[in-house]
């Protein structure tokens, strides 16, 4: 039995599916196998930023039933870099020192933190400069977390937006339409190409491949010599357009989000006179809902293994998804690298075997 200790979870960044599972894992790790407390932190860095920080006491009857529920019961944010924070005067302020005492003051002898990259990124420079025992868990619908197979919530993301080319597959063909489906992925485009393959798209379009407005026209245009009377198209959000530009808008904060790509491509087919096109962006339902199977069963065995690093003193550690194994690597080497799709990789093989048109 590993001595007492008092660890802190918290979920840093965008929501997904499959964060309470992780958290149910590491509680019935925690408590159930080694005796140890758990304090669940609220609204990431931003619960330690609270006088006094804000944290729930989990245990396993708390956290029961969490393995089947989307988002996050703890809460999360994606906004205030603490060593930059925005305060109400408009100045940035460092207030890293502040998050740093949080921990110490609630006596936790580690913390497990679940994020991307860029939440990591954030964490272990605290640790860094605080002393602080950090274990990672990669969470993020887009995959990009460098090393990992597999991060938290992407599996479930490929069901939604497969379910959802499943289901403009009849409204497209009932009405010879093209349609098409804007997906999230950020800089990647994992969703877009597994979840084109599996919903039988026929054109794939991701970051990491160019392509051509005439080119795909052109393929539009051959299928329907060939009798197909219907195209379903799905797009990764932050796809250029012909000029290499990437397609956003700014909301009413001056924030500046990637959107808008399915349009442009509908408005450029609609302007050939090739097809009506619909459009549909799926937006935040990909992040929401019901985890799927396998990532109700990675964040089991993500929350496992990192309580048992815990165990082993192994500090500043990231759990990762390897060669069909959970395995862990240094933060700072598994951030390092980020992951896209790899245009030689297997999926773009199976895109192009298939007839997908990927690009050029």
């Amino acid at each position: 039995m590993a001595e007492h200790k008092r660890i802190g979870i918290l979920t840093s960044g965008g929501d997904c599916a499959g964060l309470n599972a992780v958290v149910r894992a590491v509680v019935r790790r925690a408590v159930g196998t080694y005796g140890w407390e758990v304090l669940g932190i609220q609204q990431a860095t931003l619960g330690l930023l609270a006088n006094p920080a804000k944290v729930l006491s989990l245990d396993i009857k708390t956290v029961d039933s969490w393995l089947t529920a989307g988002g996050t019961y703890l809460g999360t944010t994606n906004t205030g870099n603490p060593f930059a924070f925005p305060m109400e005067d408009g100045t940035l302020r460092d207030r890293s020192e502040e998050i740093i005492n949080a921990y110490h003051q609630l006596g936790l002898n580690a913390l497990i933190g679940i994020g991307g990259d860029g939440s990591m990124a954030i964490l272990r420079k605290l640790a860094q400069q605080g002393n602080w025992n950090l274990v990672g868990i990669p969470k993020t619908i887009d995959n990009d977390v460098g090393i990992t197979e597999r991060s938290i919530g992407f599996d479930t993301a490929v069901n939604i937006a497969t379910e959802a080319l499943d289901r403009l597959h009849f409204t497209a063909a009932s009405h010879s339409r093209v349609m098409i489906l804007e997906v999230m992925g950020r800089d990647a485009g994992h969703i877009a190409i597994s979840a084109g393959i599996a919903g039988g798209a026929d054109i794939i379009l991701i970051p990491e491949i160019p392509y051509s407005i005439e080119r795909l026209c052109q393929k539009l245009k051959e299928w329907q010599r060939r009798g197909k009377n219907y195209a379903l198209i799905i797009v990764a959000e932050s796809v250029p357009n012909v000029d290499g530009e990437h397609i956003t808008s700014t909301n009413t904060a001056g924030q500046c989000r990637l959107g808008g790509v399915g349009q442009y491509l509908a408005d450029q087919i609609c302007s050939r006179n090739i097809a009506e096109t619909r459009v549909t962006v799926l937006g935040h339902i990909q992040r929401g809902g019901i985890p799927s199977p396998l990532d109700r069963l990675t964040a089991s065995a993500f929350g496992v293994a990192a309580v048992d690093l815990i165990a082993a003193e192994q500090y500043d550690q990231l759990v990762t998804w390897q060669n069909r194994m959970v395995k862990s690597e240094p933060i700072a080497n598994a951030i390092a690298q980020y992951h896209c799709v790899d245009p030689d990789g297997t999926l773009i093989k199976t895109a192009r075997g298939l007839g997908i048109y990927l690009g050029e």
